[in-house]
Parts: C-alpha cells; sequence; structure tokens
C-alpha cells in the first residue's frame, strides 16, 4: 500500500515556480521558436500572402524543392561514443578568411517586401555572428547601405550578368570599391523560372493590390504600417520597372553568357570568385579547370528548373572530384543545423541560407535573424557533440548514409540484375561430324 499524507504548501512551492511573464510580444514569440520551422509559421501569421509566397514557392510543381529538403531528412547519422566534447570548435576558414560557423546568409531578391528592415537587419546579423553576408544584384539596399550595416565584417556580392554589360559590372566596380570581398556569379537564369505563387498572386514591380491583396493584408497592419512608413520599396539596381518579377529577369538576364564570359567577368574581380547554380559533375570538373575559387551546388532554391538535381545528392562525388582544388558550398533545402553538419560532413565547406533567413527576417527583423542564427548555430553544436566530434574537420562520410528513395531506373535494374544469379549456359548443339 502507498501511504499518502496531505501535502505540506512549503514542500510545494519550490515545485510551483511560474515564468515570469514576457512583455514584449515580439521577443516573447521569437523565444518561442526553437526551429527555423517555428519562424516560418510566425512569418506566414504576420505577412501578406503575396510576400510570403515570394519567399515560400518555388518554380511550377515546386518539386525540386520539397525533393531537396526530403533528401537532408533521408539521412541517418553515425555517432561516435566516449568522446570529449566538451569544447566544441564551429569556426573554419572560407575562401581566404575565418568564419564563426559554416553557414551564411544568401543573397535573396525583393528582401524589403519580406519586412522592411530587408537586407539592413541580415547584414547586421550576419556581422555580428561572424557569417558572411551575401547581397543579391536584385537586392532593395544599396552597396554602400550594406557595407555601413556590416562595415568589418565580410560582405559577398551576387552578380547576375545583364545583356546591358556595362550596367553589370558598374555594380561589380562599386561592390569592390566598397571592400565586398567574394563575388557570386549566378549561372542558372538564363531565363525567368515559372513561379506560379508569383502569377497568380499578381507579385509585381511596383506592388499591384487588388481587392484580394487589401483583404489579405487587414489582419496584418503591422506589415502595412512598415511598408508605408518606410522608403518607397526599390531594387537597389535600378531606377524604376513596372511588370512581374518573371518579366523583370526576362528582360534583363542574358541567356548568351558562357564560359568565356565567366572567365572574363572572374578577370574584373580583385578578390574571389564563386561561380553558383553549379549542378553537373562535369561543369564542376571545368570550373576546377579554370580556377574558379569555389562553386555552390544549388537549384537555385527550386524556383529555376523544377525537376532539377538535388544538390544534396550531388555533392559527395563532386567534392571527391574537385574539392582538393576549390571549395564546394551548397544550398537548397537547408532548414537546420543538422542539414549543414550531415553537408560538411559529405564534403562541402560552407553552406548558404535563404528561406531560413527571411523566414527569420518576417518573424521578427533583426531580432528574427538573430533568432535564426542562434537556432542554426545551437543545432549545429549540438549535433556536431551527439556525433562525438568536437571540430568541423573531424566530420566525414563515416558519419553520414544518404537513404534511398530517387534512385535512377537504370541505377535500380543494373543493380537488380548484378543481385540475381547468374542463369547457367546451356550447353552448345555439336555440329555433326561429316562422315569421311
Amino acid at each position: 500500500m502507498v501511504k499518502r499524507q496531505i501535502p505540506n504548501p512549503r514542500d510545494l512551492i519550490p515545485l510551483m515556480q511560474f515564468k515570469k511573464p514576457e512583455l514584449n510580444g515580439k521577443k516573447r514569440r521569437l523565444d518561442g521558436a526553437l526551429t527555423v520551422y517555428d519562424l516560418r509559421d510566425i512569418a506566414q501569421r504576420r505577412t501578406p500572402k503575396a510576400a510570403f509566397d515570394y519567399t515560400e514557392g518555388a518554380a511550377e510543381a515546386e518539386l525540386s524543392l520539397a525533393r531537396a529538403r526530403q533528401a537532408f531528412e533521408d539521412i541517418e547519422f553515425h555517432p561516435s561514443i566516449l568522446r570529449d566534447v566538451s569544447k566544441v570548435d564551429t569556426s573554419r576558414e572560407i575562401l581566404g578568411a575565418p568564419v564563426s560557423m559554416p553557414f551564411g546568409i544568401a543573397p535573396t531578391g525583393f528582401t524589403r517586401m519580406m519586412q522592411t528592415e530587408g537586407e539592413i537587419a541580415g547584414a547586421g546579423a550576419a556581422g555580428a555572428a561572424g557569417i558572411p553576408f551575401s547581397l543579391s544584384t536584385m537586392g532593395t539596399t544599396s552597396i554602400e547601405d550594406v557595407k555601413a550595416a556590416n562595415p568589418t565584417g565580410r560582405n559577398w556580392f551576387q552578380l547576375y550578368m545583364w545583356k546591358d554589360r556595362e550596367r553589370s559590372m558598374a555594380l561589380v566596380d562599386r561592390a569592390a570599391k566598397a571592400g565586398f570581398d567574394t563575388l557570386l556569379v549566378t549561372v542558372d537564369v538564363p531565363v525567368a523560372g515559372a513561379r506560379l505563387r508569383d502569377k497568380r498572386n499578381g507579385f509585381s514591380i511596383p506592388p499591384q493590390l487588388s481587392l484580394g491583396t487589401v483583404v489579405n493584408a487587414i489582419p496584418r497592419p503591422w506589415w502595412w504600417i512598415d511598408f508605408l512608413t518606410t522608403e518607397p520599396l526599390a531594387f537597389a539596381s535600378l531606377s524604376k520597372w513596372s511588370g512581374t518579377v518573371g518579366e523583370l529577369l526576362d528582360t534583363m538576364f542574358d541567356p548568351t553568357v558562357d564560359f568565356d564570359d565567366l572567365a572574363w567577368i572572374r578577370d574584373q574581380w580583385p578578390g574571389k570568385v564563386v561561380v553558383k547554380g553549379v549542378q553537373n559533375l562535369d561543369d564542376a570538373k571545368r570550373l576546377a579547370s579554370m580556377g574558379i575559387d569555389g562553386i555552390t551546388l544549388s537549384n537555385h532554391g527550386g524556383r529555376q528548373l523544377d525537376r532539377a538535381p538535388i544538390p544534396f545528392h550531388l555533392l559527395p562525388d563532386v567534392s571527391r572530384e574537385v574539392g582538393r582544388d576549390m571549395e564546394v558550398h551548397i544550398d537548397t533545402g537547408i532548414m537546420s543545423g543538422a542539414d549543414i553538419v550531415a553537408s560538411v560532413a559529405l564534403g562541402a565547406d560552407f553552406a548558404l541560407l535563404g528561406r531560413a533567413y527571411l523566414y527569420g527576417l518576417m518573424a521578427g527583423g533583426r531580432e528574427g535573424v538573430d533568432r535564426m542564427i542562434d537556432i542554426v548555430g545551437e543545432q549545429i553544436t549540438r549535433t556536431m557533440r551527439l556525433l562525438g566530434v568536437s571540430t568541423l574537420d573531424e566530420l566525414g562520410p563515416q558519419h553520414v548514409t544518404q537513404l534511398a528513395r530517387l534512385t535512377p531506373i537504370a541505377k535500380v535494374a543494373t543493380d537488380a540484375a548484378e543481385a540475381l544469379p547468374a542463369k547457367p549456359r546451356a550447353p552448345r548443339a555439336k555440329k555433326p561430324v561429316a562422315a569421311k
């Protein structure tokens, strides 16, 4: 029999400590976010549909994005035990300079539409965390203002080569003069992908208001207050444009750009050059032979060619073949620090986070981006400890298995044929012997 007694209030007091209420609504929301997906949910509640969908959406049926995220879920970690992981070092050298963690903020366009602080919030948060910030050609903050927001940190400039070459290189020159140390040359946008959400939402420059847009925005007055009481939205690199984002891309971007153009661009830039948008091993080898400093395995976040290769699946082969000759970076589908640890284990030097950054921005401006970086950094450290490693260099293929889900039919047939027992060969019929 269990002996029961009337509880003594003095014994209960230590068990009933109430949490001090947080009166700051933004801090309360962000403190409650424990994953990037939590930040995404906050962002969706606080951002009008057209702006949120611009971040959330991908091309056509959005299969490339879904597959990229699934690829990171389809892994198995292999931890080692009884290792001293009391201290974990997440830093490394990337493109000739140190970073505190193996990820940075990817270039994003139209950023101030997501939340009015835009690139200023991203650059400031990246600088404070000791990671690089990338400014897009289609960014909504000038090169010089980004430098002012992150004066001592690492700033990278992402270049789309326009049909107007002179104008493109004028931006490159400005970035070099402002002290940006790396040029990201994006090569997977000869034409705009079919981003159907944007078409359905009438997402354009300047934004075209419809009755549906207004109705959707009514429950989000804070977004409208920010939007209407700050500097009018515009691309920092454009004087003006009236039309959809896709029409802008098709008008500006040059589908004739080739490897010779890339070599010419490299010669104009005084710093490091990374080619972003590599999607096969042969192109990676050719870029390595050109002396490019790094590549980013990327299908543009699934926003260009739907059903494109999954960067995470390409990573092991590409890293094995060219990793000694240049750095291999990765983006698309990364939603946690564990995804980054898995990428490093399979050969990536560095990762870029785009949507995760924008979810944080929409969830809480600068504080939201800070929170995203904290979440991902904590996940990286915790995953490393649980794997039994204390530095990034200790991570290797032995720590991760990529589980098969999307396997090419030809490979399945070949593997199946090899697994079958060999059929006994029928004896050849003897030729009749001619009579002598």
